[in-house]
C-alpha cells in the first residue's frame, strides 16, 4: 500500500535556514526506513538564498538560459520563453518563479538540486536514525499536454528509474524500452497532498522502500534526455524559420555559383 501525507509545522523559510533541523522537527518520530520525502524546490531555494528582486526577473531568465527552444508573444504583448536552463531542464522562464515568494521577489532554482537532495537525505538519516530518500520537486509543464505536474529536479538516496527492460509483461512478452521514471511519479503523488497554496512544502511517501538506497545513486540530472536523443530541440515556428533561412541561403549560394560560371 502506498501512503502519502504532508508534514505540518514547517515555518516560512528564510536564507540560511537549517532545513534538516526544521524538517526533522516536523517529522518527529513519524518516519521509518524506506520513506521518501518530497521537498518543494522553493524552500530549498529560499534556504540557499536564491532570491532576487522581481525587477530582475527577465535578466535572471536570460542568465539562467543556455538555449532558447521557443518563444511566443500573447495578444497583450507578454513574451513566454521556453528554454533549456543550466540544469539541462526545458521549462518556461528557465524555472525562475514568482509564486509563493515574498512580495517583490522571484526565486531561482537551487544551484545543484541533486546535491541539495543528497545533503538533506544524509542529514535526516543522521538526525533521525532512519534510512530515508529525498526528492526535490518543481512544477513543470509537459509537451503536448495542457496543465502542469510536479517533477523531480533533485534526488538523493532514491532510484529515479525502475528499469523493467528485459523482464516480461503479463503475456510473457519481453519488455524492451519500459523504464518508468518513478522519481517523477513520486513527486506528482506528493503534490496531491502538498498543494500549491497550503504552505505544506514537504510530503512523505511510504510504500516504495525498494527505491531507497545509497546516497551516491544517480540523481535527477540523469532524467534529462541528452542532445543526441532529443528529437524536439526547437519549437515549431523556430524550426520553420531555421529551415527557411537555410533554404534561402542555399538558393543564394546556388545562384551565385550559376552567375559566376557564366561567360
Amino acid at each position: 500500500m502506498l501512503s502519502v501525507w504532508a508534514l505540518k509545522g514547517i515555518p516560512e523559510i528564510v536564507p540560511g535556514a537549517d532545513l534538516v533541523a526544521l524538517i526533522g522537527a516536523a517529522a518527529g518520530a513519524s518516519l521509518a526506513d524506506g520513506d521518501i520525502l518530497v521537498v518543494t524546490s522553493k524552500i530549498v531555494s529560499k534556504a540557499e538564498g536564491r532570491i532576487l528582486a522581481a525587477d530582475d526577473r527577465e535578466d535572471a531568465i536570460t542568465a539562467e538560459t543556455v538555449r532558447v527552444v521557443a518563444t511566443r508573444t500573447s495578444p497583450t504583448g507578454h513574451v513566454t520563453r521556453i528554454v533549456e536552463n543550466r540544469l539541462g531542464m526545458v521549462s518556461a522562464a528557465a524555472g525562475v518563479d514568482a509564486s509563493n515568494t515574498p512580495e517583490g521577489t522571484v526565486l531561482l532554482l537551487p544551484v545543484d538540486p541533486d546535491a541539495s537532495a543528497r545533503a538533506l537525505a544524509s542529514g535526516l538519516r543522521s538526525l533521525l536514525g532512519v534510512e530515508v530518500g529525498v526528492i526535490v520537486s518543481d512544477t513543470l509543464g509537459r509537451a503536448w499536454r495542457d496543465g502542469q505536474t510536479d517533477s523531480a529536479i533533485g534526488a538523493g538516496g532514491v532510484h529515479v528509474f525502475e528499469d523493467l527492460r528485459g523482464q516480461t509483461d503479463a503475456e510473457g512478452r519481453t519488455l524492451v524500452v519500459t523504464l518508468p521514471c518513478v522519481a517523477d511519479e513520486i513527486a506528482s503523488a506528493a503534490d496531491l497532498v502538498k498543494g500549491k497554496a497550503s504552505k505544506l512544502p514537504v510530503a512523505v511517501v511510504r510504500g516504495r522502500g525498494d527505491l531507497v538506497g545509497p546516497l551516491d545513486l544517480p540523481g535527477a540530472r540523469s532524467i534529462v534526455r541528452d542532445q543526441a536523443h532529443d528529437m524536439f530541440r526547437r519549437g515549431a515556428d523556430e524550426a520553420f524559420a531555421d529551415g527557411f533561412a537555410a533554404g534561402a541561403a542555399s538558393v543564394h549560394e546556388r545562384d551565385a555559383e550559376a552567375f559566376g560560371s557564366g561567360p
